[in-house]
This record gives C-alpha cells, sequence and structure tokens, in this order.
C-alpha cells in the first residue's frame, strides 16, 4: 500500500518481506543460487524419513515467525511430537531442519554492502534463541568476530547473494551457521533486524566505522531513494 501511495518507508517491500518470512521458500531460493542452507523438511514426516534426511538433534521452528520464537532444539524421537505441537501454537505450517553444531554468525548489509562479521556465543544451551536474544547478558555478542579473513569475506559475499536474491531493500540481517570443518551455511535472513543500540544491526554497522545516527540516516535515506 505504501508502495502504491508513493510513501516513502524503511525496510524492504512486500515481495521481499514475505519471501524472507517463509522460510520455506527462502531455503529455496538460497539453493537457488548455490547458497548452502541446513537440509529441512515440513511436518507432517514419517519418523523414518525424519532419521534418514535430518537425523537427531535437529531443530523444530514456525514457518513464518521471527525472533526464533516457537523453536526447539530436539535431541531425541520422544521429543520430536511436542516440538512439533509448541510450534503449531504459532504456525501451521512447521519446519523440520537439520541442526548444525558449530558457531553462530552473522552479517549486516546495507546499501549493498556487507558490514562486519560478528560472532554470537549463548550464556547457555547451543542455540541463540529468543530468551538469549532478549535478556540481558544471555549470550556473548562479538564484533569482529574472530575469523579468519578469507572466512569474513565469504559470510560477507553469501549474505550478499542471499539479500539480492530475495529482492530486499537498503538494510537487512543473514544469520550464519559455521560447523567444524569452516563451512558456512545460511540460517535465515532478518528483513527488519532490531535498531536499538545495543541490537546486532547497529553492533555491525559499529565494527564497520559507521555509529549509530550514520546509520539510522543512511536507512532513510536508502528509503528515500526507492521511493524515487
Amino acid at each position: 500500500l505504501l508502495s502504491d501511495a508513493q510513501i516513502p518507508f524503511t525496510g524492504s517491500g512486500a515481495l521481499g518481506s514475505a519471501l524472507a518470512m517463509d522460510k520455506d521458500v527462502a531455503k529455496h531460493l538460497f539453493l537457488g543460487v548455490g547458497v548452502p542452507t541446513p537440509e529441512w523438511v515440513i511436518a507432517p514426516v514419517s519418523l523414518e524419513e525424519v532419521r534418514e534426511q535430518l537425523g537427531f538433534p535437529l531443530i523444530v521452528k514456525p514457518n513464518a515467525q521471527g525472533s526464533t520464537v516457537g523453536l526447539s532444539l530436539v535431541s531425541e524421537a520422544d521429543g520430536l511430537e511436542a516440538a512439533i505441537a509448541a510450534s503449531r501454537v504459532f504456525d501451521d505450517k512447521v519446519m523440520l531442519e537439520r541442526y548444525i553444531p558449530g558457531r553462530e554468525l552473522t552479517v549486516g548489509i546495507l546499501d549493498g554492502d556487507a558490514l562486519a562479521v560478528g560472532e554470537i556465543i549463548p550464556a547457555e544451551g547451543d542455540i541463540f534463541d529468543y530468551a538469549a536474544k532478549y535478556q540481558a547478558g544471555a549470550a556473548e555478542e562479538i564484533f569482529p568476530a574472530d575469523i579468519d579473513p578469507g572466512t569474513t569475506l565469504r559470510v560477507q559475499e553469501l549474505g550478499l547473494l542471499v539479500h539480492g536474491a530475495l529482492k530486499l531493500g537498503a538494510y537487512s540481517r543473514v544469520d550464519f551457521r559455521m560447523d567444524a570443518y569452516g563451512e558456512l551455511w545460511v540460517l535465515e535472513i532478518n528483513t527488519l533486524p532490531g535498531l536499538s543500540i545495543g541490537s546486532l544491526l547497529p553492533k555491525s554497522a559499529a565494527a564497520t566505522g559507521i555509529d549509530f545516527v550514520e546509520l539510522c540516516e543512511r536507512i532513510c535515506l536508502g528509503a528515500l531513494t526507492d521511493a524515487s
């Protein structure tokens, strides 16, 4: 509606936002541009298929939710049914995804450039869940991440690739897992990342030399450019 009325707005348009929100569709687009993403299936699916395609542990999450709402790490088959039911509270469509042990990385995208790569280390558990995101001290967020230059460049390249594949606007944030072999896996892309001073995108920008005021100015200018 804002686009049709030629009213400038920040963030991505309706198409990009819809593509990114539907995790199933987004992952197909990731693969379409050659970006690795963990294998997945959509429930309902037989336990035999789950064991063959994904194995345990695995991630269960609503197909269309943000902030890891409704997400569970399921270690054994006995917990699968309850995890699916918990996700269905938030979305009738539930995704089961292969769990990638390793390091959690993230990169901000701004005006067609990749910002500094960060690493997220939850204080408890192995996943950056809702509590780790929003409780003070529940996760350590390191910018720039302590990774080699080649890995940094690869994260930035893949981030830009998926941002473009989903036809997003001036900014986004892309989340990754890096496994024990150094392989990178795109988990999700956030079209409206948090913009408080303590959020991940401003931290990624700050580590690139872009302060909070400049970040906000560039996002607003991007909205004006898109509108024109």
